[in-house]
């Protein structure tokens, strides 16, 4: 086991600001964990504009927002990047066991920062019943197998639930050439940013249902169709609204969870409803020194904001270690 002053996990946009912020306010023996062969997180597949607005002043999109924040990071020396690193364990005395290629490393933090992200709802925890063919795709996993695979993964979509990258994943599928059937959603009013219903939706024509729900899912080898039925306040199936669309596709989009096993592993105090910590203050948890922030510490609409609060958490982080002196 070996020593650190500040170890943080996730290098997508929050781990890599707090990792800055953190040599900013002097720090000077940083670890920066993350688990896939690149940094930049979820931003290396949205390569759409509308990022960077409020934290570079100007519209950048994803890859773009993230080599900037990746300039930074890799101009500190002080700050050691460990690509293809995995965290599996982590105890109350903050000390992190993380898988690389051919070793497993135990690391002791003085102080530790959880950039940890979300992962999507799938189709089993909404409860659509029917058979299990292929083609139903979580929308994050369908916008990686395009935008950075190259995989177009179906032709005829249908899209459950209207978050953010399902609006998002309904364009870039039209913009490949396929054909997106209906967005369907349970709730009266979509979750998605305005900018993306319009820009995504109401530009292409794309029919939106509100207050309906897929009822079934049907198809042998691959899916073949959807059946759909109006829902009444209390979402209960009205009766005569049942009708069918045939796909060979659909995207789930229904929700994040914050990825937070760790820390709850760890003796955080975790609010089971959002999966989060438990804490009247931001980036903070139950334990001293061990720190959250980005989408693990609650679920954000823009990663200028994501960016913003984990700036936060480097100071923090900083504070904290300055008080063990």
């Amino acid at each position: 086991m070996f020593e650190r002053e500040l170890v943080i996990v996730g290098g997508g946009p929050a781990g890599m600001e707090a990792a800055t912020s953190a040599h900013k306010s002097g720090v000077r023996d940083i670890l920066l964990l993350e688990r896939d062969q690149y940094l930049g997180g979820i931003l290396n597949q949205c390569i759409h504009p509308g990022f960077g607005i409020e934290h570079f002043k100007e519209v950048l999109t994803g890859p773009e927002y993230a080599d900037r924040v990746i300039k930074q990071v890799t101009s500190m020396p002080e700050i050691e990047v460990s690509l293809r690193s995995f965290a599996v364990h982590l105890t109350k005395d903050k000390v992190l066991t993380f898988m690389k290629p051919g070793i497993l490393e135990n690391v002791k933090a003085k102080a530790l920062i959880m950039a940890t992200g979300c992962r999507e709802r799938t189709r089993e925890m909404i409860h659509i019943p029917g058979t299990r063919p292929a083609g139903v795709f979580p929308a994050g996993l369908a916008q990686k197998l395009i935008n950075i695979e190259g995989f177009l993964p179906g032709k005829e979509v249908v899209i459950v639930g209207s978050g953010d990258i399902g609006l998002i994943m309904a364009r870039r599928f039209l913009l490949e050439g396929a054909k997106v059937k209906a967005v369907i959603e349970i709730q009266k009013k979509s979750r998605g940013l305005l900018r993306n219903i319009v820009q995504c939706i109401d530009d292409f024509d794309i029919p939106m249902y509100f207050s309906h729900k897929v009822s079934n899912i049907y198809g042998r080898n691959r899916v073949e169709k959807v059946s759909v039925i109006k829902v009444d306040d209390d979402f209960n199936e009205l009766a005569d609204s049942y009708f069918e669309i045939e796909c060979d596709t659909v995207l789930i989009s229904v929700g994040l969870i914050p990825e937070n096993e760790l820390i709850e592993m760890a003796g955080v105090e975790i609010d089971k409803k959002t999966n989060t910590p438990i804490t009247e203050e931001v980036n903070k948890t139950s334990i001293p020194g061990l720190f959250v922030c980005g989408n693990s510490f609650k679920v954000y609409d823009i990663a200028d904001s994501v960016s913003r609060d984990s700036a936060i958490a480097g100071e923090l982080a900083a504070e904290y270690l300055r008080s063990l002196k």
